[in-house]
């Protein structure tokens, strides 16, 4: 046991401990949120530009080069120009060479180093912005950093990750973001967090427990240490400070460390992924994941503002799914509307063009002014329970709801809203029109709309209808009994009973009830999800057409498909046999449900002559 004490310390001491460093006045003041080196959060909602998805060099090939870099730049001026606020440009992962131990660029996609990108953001009053991994060094495609000298003795005993409480790796990672500073750099991105990382001598001696902590607290040590040299710098933390973001079905539990939120201004709440709610527009899903991710952070005491939901992410690589710029108005709202103060933006800024950039303009106006003097909350359901729920914003004179339905159902949702004397609905997906009377908004399945009070009720306040997005203006459950007829396949039929399209949503749940994910893979080499979750329509043996958009490879997986006819396709007069398969092997309990529902409200389909 002395022995423990003795090796503990001396690793503490000839290793990296910034504790004994840190001056008698920031020890004192170790209230949180009150002390030297101790932040809380970012004094005003500001407005960060991250190029990551623009390329993607973990889930597609797409590399970082200074070319797409200074593209994207000019990009986010041009929306500048709009009237578009943008504070920061974050320069994402792999901006590094592997053998410079991030004090060097990429020496083939950034050959004469950084300045023209730090010059151009200096002269544009934006500030720069650079990413680091705390402490992991490879991927699954190998080494993305090589160990140089300086770091040799913190390697940890798995060679994928360093140590940071032993060793010369932090002091070193300390000097780098001094070094950057120096250049202008002041905004840090930290992602890729694993505490589990002990040196030989270490893991002989400390518990997991032990390691785990003397690695959290050496981080927390030396991003004080830099606070206090480096005043009004903003640091967010990423992957591996807390927080469960594989799916929305598990239970809410305490995993973020609160002595984060002295040294991060913000911590982020996941990559856009797809909720285990199923949706046609597989877009409302991964809103919904977002949506989810934040009241699961709120759950773990972070203040809505403090919390990076990291949810708009356009762009043309495999890490945002080749989402590009569909249903981005939607997506561009609830990133506002979730009361984070860091509000970043990632991808082709291209895809913001025209009209639109001056929609985008006004829509940031008006939250980011309620972000600043509003009181923000969370009401209604967990979003991953598929019930109707919302983000409300009080300002001065009127309040903003945002509100989604993510059921397959016409929904009422009674606002939180007390006195008031005028209404409106200012912003709407397309199709069916959402109707407030008194405190109470109707949505039709799958709606987001946005509800504004007194002030915000007005004119120049109305965000229009997105209607690159069609809302059923209908829709009921149709009678359809499924029955298992092999290993993870189910098949029934049905028939027309009413609307002008038939939705089937299908799903696949363990054999504890819980949502099941198939993992396809990533780009290239990945496959799409509709290769393992499979729907198939027929009619006297023909095969239906379907409309179908989970048909994509998903790096994060997916519990779940949706297909809709149309009924032009079918005989309405003749039942219909819909067959869904799962291609796992293990065997999962499968459910599909059917309804039938109306885009247009016209005269139901005749039956088709025979």
């Amino acid at each position: 046991m002395q022995r423990r004490k003795f090796l503990g310390s001396t690793l503490l001491v000839a290793g990296y401990s910034l504790i004994g460093k840190i001056s008698n006045a920031a020890l004192k003041s170790s209230a949180r949120g009150g002390g030297v080196g101790i932040t809380n959060g970012p004094q005003a909602p500001l407005t960060v530009y991250n190029n990551w998805s623009s390329y993607d060099e973990l889930s597609d090939n797409t590399p970082l080069t200074e070319e797409l870099a200074m593209r994207e730049l000019n990009e986010v001026l041009r929306l500048k120009k709009s009237g578009v606020h943008v504070d920061y440009y974050m320069m994402d992962a792999f901006w590094f060479d592997k053998m410079g131990g991030y004090r060097t660029w990429h020496k083939e996609h950034w050959p004469n180093g950084p300045d023209a990108w730090l010059n151009a953001c200096k002269e544009n009053n934006i500030k720069p912005g650079m990413w680091f991994s705390t402490n992991l060094i490879a991927t699954h495609s190998g080494r993305f950093l090589e160990v140089i000298p300086e770091w040799q003795d913190s390697l940890a005993t798995d060679p994928n990750i360093m140590c940071l409480f032993s060793g010369g790796y932090l002091r070193h990672l300390q000097g780098s973001m001094q070094l950057w500073y120096d250049k202008g750099v002041r905004a840090f991105k930290f992602d890729f967090a694993y505490f589990q990382a002990a040196t030989p001598a270490a893991q002989q001696v400390h518990t997991p427990e032990e390691i785990a902590e003397m690695n959290k607290l050496a981080m927390m040590d030396m991003l004080k240490q830099f606070r206090v040299k480096n005043p009004g710098v903003l640091i967010v933390g990423y992957n591996g400070f807390g927080g469960e973001m594989e799916n929305t079905i598990a239970t809410f539990k305490k995993t973020v460390d609160p002595r984060w939120m002295d040294v991060f201004d913000t911590i982020y709440c996941g990559d856009p992924r797809f909720a285990d709610v199923p949706t046609m527009n597989i877009w409302r899903s991964q809103d919904i994941f977002s949506d989810h991710m934040v009241r699961q952070f709120e759950f773990n005491g972070l203040p809505l503002k403090r919390i990076d939901n990291c949810g708009f992410m356009t762009g043309k690589t495999g890490t945002c799914y080749y989402r590009a710029d569909n249903a981005w108005k939607g997506m561009q709202i609830l990133e506002l509307a979730r009361g984070g103060w860091v509000n970043v933006y990632h991808g082709n800024m291209e895809l913001i063009k025209g009209d639109d950039a001056a929609w985008f303009a006004k829509t940031q106006s008006m939250y980011t002014g309620l972000q600043r003097y509003g009181l923000w909350s969370t009401f209604g359901a967990i979003p991953g329970t598929a019930k109707p729920y919302g983000f409300k914003a009080e300002g001065i004179n009127g309040s903003v709801v945002t509100v989604v339905n993510p059921s397959q159902n016409m929904a009422s949702i009674e606002l939180p809203v007390d006195s008031f004397t005028k209404s409106a609905v200012i912003y709407a997906d397309g199709g069916f029109k959402p109707v407030v009377t008194g405190k109470t908004l109707q949505l039709g399945p799958e709606q987001l709309a946005v509800a504004g009070f007194d002030e915000y009720a007005a004119e120049k306040y109305n965000l229009g209808v997105d209607e690159t997005i069609r809302i059923p203006v209908s829709i009921s459950k149709m009678n359809a009994a499924f029955k298992e007829t092999g290993n993870n396949i189910i098949e029934g039929q049905t028939n027309y009973t009413t609307g002008n399209h038939i939705r089937i949503i299908f799903q696949q749940f363990d054999e504890w009830g819980y949502a099941y994910r198939s993992w396809g893979g990533a780009p290239p080499d990945g496959k799409k999800m509709t290769e393992y979750l499979k729907i198939s329509v027929t009619q006297d043996g023909k095969q239906i057409p379907l409309h179908i958009e989970y048909d994509k490879m998903i790096w994060s997986g997916l519990s779940w498909g949706a297909a809709e006819l149309d009924v032009k396709d079918i005989d309405t007069s003749k039942p219909i046999e819909i067959k869904c398969l799962s291609v796992e092997t293990g065997k999962l309990q499968l459910k599909a449900d059917v309804y039938g529902l109306m885009y247009e409200a016209h005269e139901a389909p005749r039956p088709k002559e025979s």
